[in-house]
C-alpha cells in the first residue's frame, strides 16, 4: 500500500494505491512478505513519508530503502527463516483465535435467539 497511515503495509492480493512486487516462486514471496509485514508493523516507513494531508509513500524511496533493509535482515538466512516460521504459526494462531471469536459469538446468537422464542 502506498497511500494513508498504512502505508508500507504488504498484503497477497494487488489492489488500488499499492505496489506490485512479482516473484518467480512462493518461498521467495512468503520470504519478502514477511520481511515486509514486520517493517510495516515497526513504522520503518513513517519517516518516509509525504503528503501535508494524505501521507503516501514514494516509489523510489521504497525501492532503494526496501533493497537495504531487506538484505540486512536477511543477512543471518538461520534466524530469518526461525523469525519466518514464528510469525508463520502467529498468523495461524490469530486466524483460530478469530474463527473461536466468530463461532463463539454464533453460539451466543442461536442461545439468545431460542430463549428469546421460547418465552
Amino acid at each position: 500500500m502506498n497511500k494513508g497511515m498504512n502505508s508500507g503495509k504488504p498484503q497477497k492480493e494487488p489492489f488500488i494505491n499499492s505496489f506490485v512486487v512479482i516473484f518467480q516462486n512462493e518461498e521467495d514471496c512468503e520470504n519478502i512478505y514477511f520481511v515486509a509485514y514486520s517493517l510495516w508493523k515497526t513504522k520503518f516507513w513513517h519517516p518516509f513519508f509525504g503528503g501535508s494531508v494524505i501521507p503516501f509513500l514514494r516509489l523510489p524511496d521504497f525501492s532503494k530503502e526496501f533493497n537495504t533493509k531487506a538484505s540486512l535482515m536477511m543477512q543471518e538466512h538461520e534466524e530469518h527463516q526461525k523469525n519466518i516460521a514464528a510469525l508463520k504459526l502467529l498468523e495461524k494462531k490469530e486466524k483460530q483465535f478469530h474463527e473461536n471469536i466468530n463461532l463463539i459469538n454464533d453460539l451466543r446468537r442461536v442461545i439468545l435467539y431460542r430463549y428469546s422464542k421460547t418465552k
